[in-house]
């Protein structure tokens, strides 16, 4: 089993936090290959080929939204901070501020 996720002994960890640690790590993973697919397809001229990767860029989207979900109902913290930012107008740094204050109260 790989350990490059953990900075602390795995076998030390609660099963909780190591299931928090591989989901971390797959939502790192999801956000590269959407990276990666935007790259692609900013730059395929097949139109086929490119479905393709549009389809398969979608499922890492899906992936990435998942993972994050999880991670917010663990952390009621980090779900204070994404509902201020998240899926809203104005200035989304103001919103972070927002964030920085409910994640306080939270």
């Amino acid at each position: 089993m790989g350990t490059d996720q953990y900075h602390e002994p795995p076998a030390d960890l609660p099963d909780h936090i190591r299931t928090f640690a591989r989901i971390c790590t797959s939502l790192q993973e999801e956000a590269e290959a959407i990276g990666w697919y935007e790259q692609r397809l900013s730059l395929e001229r097949d139109a086929q080929a490119k479905a393709i990767m549009e389809d398969a860029q979608e499922e890492e989207f899906k992936h990435f939204a998942m993972a994050l979900e999880f991670l917010s109902r663990r952390k009621p913290k980090w779900r204070a901070v994404l509902q201020e930012v998240l899926f809203t107008e104005g200035d989304i740094v103001e919103h972070g501020e927002e964030g920085e204050e409910a994640e306080k109260k939270a």
